[in-house]
Protein backbone atom coordinates (compact mmCIF):
# COMPACT_ATOMS: atom_id res chain seq x y z
CA UNK A 1 0.00 0.00 0.00
CA UNK A 2 3.01 2.13 1.11
CA UNK A 3 4.48 1.76 -2.47
CA UNK A 4 1.21 2.18 -4.10
CA UNK A 5 0.33 5.56 -2.41
CA UNK A 6 3.75 7.02 -3.22
CA UNK A 7 3.01 6.34 -7.09
CA UNK A 8 0.14 7.90 -7.01
CA UNK A 9 1.88 10.91 -5.39
CA UNK A 10 3.99 11.30 -7.84
CA UNK A 11 1.51 11.14 -10.21
CA UNK A 12 0.01 14.05 -8.88
CA UNK A 13 2.97 15.94 -8.26
CA UNK A 14 4.26 16.37 -11.95
CA UNK A 15 0.11 16.09 -13.23
CA UNK A 16 -0.72 19.43 -15.42
CA UNK A 17 -4.47 18.52 -15.67
CA UNK A 18 -5.77 15.74 -12.89
CA UNK A 19 -10.01 15.22 -13.18
CA UNK A 20 -11.33 13.16 -10.52
CA UNK A 21 -14.81 10.94 -10.90
CA UNK A 22 -16.42 10.22 -8.20
CA UNK A 23 -19.40 7.92 -7.05
CA UNK A 24 -21.48 7.00 -4.78
CA UNK A 25 -18.94 5.60 -2.29
CA UNK A 26 -17.71 9.05 -2.09
CA UNK A 27 -20.79 9.85 -0.01
CA UNK A 28 -21.37 6.48 1.72
CA UNK A 29 -19.09 7.59 4.20
CA UNK A 30 -21.20 10.81 4.99
CA UNK A 31 -23.85 8.06 5.56
CA UNK A 32 -25.91 8.85 2.22
CA UNK A 33 -27.22 5.45 1.14
CA UNK A 34 -26.65 4.14 -2.20
CA UNK A 35 -29.19 3.72 -4.94
CA UNK A 36 -27.56 -0.04 -5.68
CA UNK A 37 -26.34 -2.82 -3.97
CA UNK A 38 -27.92 -5.45 -1.49
CA UNK A 39 -28.50 -3.07 0.83
CA UNK A 40 -29.36 0.17 -1.79
CA UNK A 41 -32.56 2.54 -2.11
CA UNK A 42 -33.73 0.73 -4.99
CA UNK A 43 -34.26 -2.51 -3.12
CA UNK A 44 -36.71 -0.74 -0.98
CA UNK A 45 -38.08 1.12 -3.61
CA UNK A 46 -38.02 -0.22 -6.69
CA UNK A 47 -36.81 1.88 -9.77
CA UNK A 48 -39.91 1.43 -12.18
CA UNK A 49 -42.28 2.76 -9.72
CA UNK A 50 -39.83 5.81 -7.69
CA UNK A 51 -37.03 6.54 -10.34
CA UNK A 52 -38.39 6.77 -13.47
CA UNK A 53 -39.48 9.93 -15.21
CA UNK A 54 -42.61 8.04 -16.53
CA UNK A 55 -43.08 7.00 -12.49
CA UNK A 56 -43.09 10.72 -11.92
CA UNK A 57 -45.00 11.57 -14.86
CA UNK A 58 -47.50 8.71 -14.27
CA UNK A 59 -47.81 9.54 -10.25
CA UNK A 60 -45.69 12.52 -9.48
CA UNK A 61 -47.59 12.73 -5.75
CA UNK A 62 -46.11 9.24 -5.04
CA UNK A 63 -42.76 10.07 -6.34
CA UNK A 64 -42.41 13.55 -4.88
CA UNK A 65 -43.24 11.62 -1.19
CA UNK A 66 -40.25 9.09 -2.19
CA UNK A 67 -37.72 12.18 -2.81
CA UNK A 68 -39.37 13.76 0.46
CA UNK A 69 -38.58 11.36 2.54
CA UNK A 70 -35.10 11.03 1.20
CA UNK A 71 -33.49 14.33 0.93
CA UNK A 72 -34.96 14.56 4.88
CA UNK A 73 -33.00 11.47 5.42
CA UNK A 74 -29.70 12.77 3.66
CA UNK A 75 -30.30 16.64 4.84
CA UNK A 76 -28.18 16.90 7.74
CA UNK A 77 -25.07 14.60 5.73
CA UNK A 78 -22.14 16.84 5.85
CA UNK A 79 -18.26 16.03 3.74
CA UNK A 80 -16.45 13.09 4.57
CA UNK A 81 -12.53 13.55 4.68
CA UNK A 82 -12.92 12.55 1.23
CA UNK A 83 -14.42 15.13 -0.32
CA UNK A 84 -12.41 17.44 1.75
CA UNK A 85 -9.40 15.49 0.39
CA UNK A 86 -10.00 16.78 -3.27
CA UNK A 87 -10.87 19.89 -2.90
CA UNK A 88 -7.53 20.41 -0.71
CA UNK A 89 -6.07 19.58 -4.25
CA UNK A 90 -8.26 22.01 -5.78
CA UNK A 91 -6.45 24.48 -3.19
CA UNK A 92 -2.99 23.13 -4.28
CA UNK A 93 -3.33 23.29 -7.77
CA UNK A 94 -3.70 19.82 -8.07
CA UNK A 95 -7.22 19.20 -9.10
CA UNK A 96 -8.88 20.66 -12.30
CA UNK A 97 -12.40 19.68 -11.87
CA UNK A 98 -13.94 16.86 -10.02
CA UNK A 99 -17.05 14.80 -12.18
CA UNK A 100 -19.58 13.13 -9.95
CA UNK A 101 -22.65 10.86 -10.37
CA UNK A 102 -23.77 11.99 -6.84
CA UNK A 103 -26.35 14.40 -6.31
CA UNK A 104 -25.86 15.51 -3.00
CA UNK A 105 -23.77 18.53 -3.21
CA UNK A 106 -21.10 17.38 -0.83
CA UNK A 107 -18.23 18.12 -3.22
CA UNK A 108 -19.33 21.91 -3.12
CA UNK A 109 -19.78 22.05 0.37
CA UNK A 110 -16.17 20.85 1.32
CA UNK A 111 -14.77 23.53 -1.01
CA UNK A 112 -14.62 22.03 -4.49
CA UNK A 113 -15.42 25.09 -6.76
CA UNK A 114 -15.37 23.06 -10.17
CA UNK A 115 -17.66 20.37 -10.06
CA UNK A 116 -19.55 18.85 -13.08
CA UNK A 117 -22.91 16.90 -12.07
CA UNK A 118 -22.88 14.30 -13.83
CA UNK A 119 -27.10 13.45 -13.13
CA UNK A 120 -27.99 16.76 -11.40
CA UNK A 121 -28.60 17.97 -7.80
CA UNK A 122 -31.14 16.75 -5.34
CA UNK A 123 -31.00 20.34 -3.91
CA UNK A 124 -33.07 21.79 -6.84
CA UNK A 125 -36.26 21.22 -8.49
CA UNK A 126 -36.77 22.08 -12.60
CA UNK A 127 -39.72 22.39 -14.43
CA UNK A 128 -40.29 20.16 -16.86
CA UNK A 129 -42.29 23.05 -18.87
CA UNK A 130 -40.06 26.48 -18.75
CA UNK A 131 -36.61 24.70 -16.87
CA UNK A 132 -36.69 27.01 -14.51
CA UNK A 133 -34.81 26.13 -11.55
CA UNK A 134 -35.77 26.95 -8.23
CA UNK A 135 -34.09 25.58 -4.29
CA UNK A 136 -35.34 22.34 -2.51
CA UNK A 137 -36.83 23.79 0.42
CA UNK A 138 -37.25 20.88 3.18
CA UNK A 139 -38.58 23.28 6.04
CA UNK A 140 -41.32 24.57 3.25
CA UNK A 141 -42.07 21.41 1.17
CA UNK A 142 -45.57 20.62 0.12
CA UNK A 143 -47.06 17.19 0.37
CA UNK A 144 -48.07 17.30 -3.26
CA UNK A 145 -45.92 17.70 -5.97
CA UNK A 146 -45.32 21.19 -6.36
CA UNK A 147 -45.96 23.56 -9.52
CA UNK A 148 -43.53 26.35 -11.12
CA UNK A 149 -44.38 30.04 -9.88
CA UNK A 150 -43.50 31.36 -13.64
CA UNK A 151 -46.00 28.81 -15.88
CA UNK A 152 -47.52 26.81 -13.45
CA UNK A 153 -45.84 23.30 -14.47
CA UNK A 154 -44.77 20.53 -12.73
CA UNK A 155 -41.40 20.57 -10.97
CA UNK A 156 -39.56 17.48 -10.05
CA UNK A 157 -36.04 17.26 -8.17
CA UNK A 158 -33.44 18.23 -10.52
CA UNK A 159 -31.47 14.97 -10.93
CA UNK A 160 -31.51 12.95 -13.88
CA UNK A 161 -34.34 10.15 -13.56
CA UNK A 162 -34.32 6.88 -15.62
CA UNK A 163 -35.43 7.53 -18.64
CA UNK A 164 -34.00 11.04 -19.31
CA UNK A 165 -30.96 12.24 -20.98
CA UNK A 166 -27.71 13.19 -19.16
CA UNK A 167 -27.57 17.68 -19.70
CA UNK A 168 -25.30 17.83 -22.52
CA UNK A 169 -23.39 20.41 -20.97
CA UNK A 170 -22.68 17.99 -18.07
CA UNK A 171 -21.91 15.12 -21.23
CA UNK A 172 -20.20 16.74 -23.35
CA UNK A 173 -17.50 19.20 -20.79
CA UNK A 174 -16.85 15.85 -18.53
CA UNK A 175 -16.12 13.96 -21.85
CA UNK A 176 -13.61 16.94 -22.97
CA UNK A 177 -12.28 17.21 -19.73
CA UNK A 178 -11.58 13.00 -19.30
CA UNK A 179 -9.85 13.00 -22.98
CA UNK A 180 -7.16 16.57 -21.52
CA UNK A 181 -5.91 15.04 -18.25
CA UNK A 182 -3.03 13.03 -17.60
CA UNK A 183 -4.28 12.07 -14.49
CA UNK A 184 -7.42 10.69 -13.05
CA UNK A 185 -8.93 9.89 -9.73
CA UNK A 186 -11.58 7.03 -9.72
CA UNK A 187 -13.16 7.26 -6.05
CA UNK A 188 -16.42 5.28 -5.17
CA UNK A 189 -17.61 3.80 -8.41
CA UNK A 190 -17.74 0.46 -9.67
CA UNK A 191 -17.71 0.99 -13.46
CA UNK A 192 -21.32 -0.51 -13.75
CA UNK A 193 -23.47 2.97 -14.39
CA UNK A 194 -22.63 4.69 -18.06
CA UNK A 195 -21.78 6.33 -19.60
CA UNK A 196 -19.92 7.96 -16.51
CA UNK A 197 -18.13 4.86 -16.59
CA UNK A 198 -16.61 5.42 -20.17
CA UNK A 199 -14.81 8.28 -18.49
CA UNK A 200 -11.68 6.56 -16.98
CA UNK A 201 -11.37 4.38 -19.94
CA UNK A 202 -11.87 7.80 -22.46
CA UNK A 203 -8.95 9.19 -20.37
CA UNK A 204 -6.73 5.56 -20.66
CA UNK A 205 -6.56 5.87 -24.11
CA UNK A 206 -5.25 9.70 -23.97
CA UNK A 207 -2.22 8.13 -22.30
CA UNK A 208 -3.71 9.27 -18.57
CA UNK A 209 -1.98 7.66 -15.27
CA UNK A 210 -5.07 6.33 -13.68
CA UNK A 211 -5.31 6.44 -9.93
CA UNK A 212 -8.28 3.96 -8.24
CA UNK A 213 -9.97 4.54 -4.88
CA UNK A 214 -12.62 2.13 -4.35
CA UNK A 215 -12.94 -0.49 -0.77
CA UNK A 216 -12.97 -3.64 -3.12
CA UNK A 217 -11.30 -4.19 -7.03
CA UNK A 218 -13.70 -3.36 -10.06
CA UNK A 219 -13.42 -3.79 -13.67
CA UNK A 220 -11.53 -0.44 -14.01
CA UNK A 221 -8.82 -2.53 -11.46
CA UNK A 222 -8.84 -4.80 -13.71
CA UNK A 223 -8.02 -3.16 -17.21
CA UNK A 224 -6.95 0.29 -16.61
CA UNK A 225 -5.83 1.23 -12.94
CA UNK A 226 -2.09 2.07 -12.22
CA UNK A 227 -2.33 2.69 -8.80
CA UNK A 228 -5.45 1.25 -6.99
CA UNK A 229 -5.74 2.41 -3.21
CA UNK A 230 -7.75 -0.20 -1.11
CA UNK A 231 -10.23 1.03 1.37
CA UNK A 232 -12.61 3.39 2.08
CA UNK A 233 -11.70 6.78 0.56
CA UNK A 234 -12.04 8.97 3.56
CA UNK A 235 -8.91 7.60 4.65
CA UNK A 236 -6.52 7.00 1.42
CA UNK A 237 -7.04 10.13 -0.01
CA UNK A 238 -6.45 12.29 2.74
CA UNK A 239 -3.13 9.96 3.16
CA UNK A 240 -2.75 10.50 -0.59
CA UNK A 241 -2.87 14.13 -0.36
CA UNK A 242 -0.53 14.54 3.05
CA UNK A 243 1.91 12.49 0.43
CA UNK A 244 1.40 15.08 -2.57
CA UNK A 245 2.19 18.28 -0.48
CA UNK A 246 5.37 16.09 1.02
CA UNK A 247 6.62 16.06 -2.82
CA UNK A 248 5.03 19.73 -3.70
CA UNK A 249 7.50 20.64 -0.07
CA UNK A 250 3.82 22.51 0.62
Amino acid sequence: MAATLEQAARALSDAKNVVAVTGAGVSEESGIPTFRGDHGIWVKYPIEEFGTIDAYLNDANRVWAFWCELSELVKDCRPNPAHYALAELEGIDRMETVITQNVDNLHQEAGSTSVIEYHGNARHLVCLQCRKRAPFDLDNRTKLAPKCVECDGLLKPDVVMFGETIPNYALFEASARAQKCDVMIVVGTSAQVFPAAELPFAAKERGAFIIECNREPTDFTRLITDAFLEGPAGETLPELVTLVKAELAI
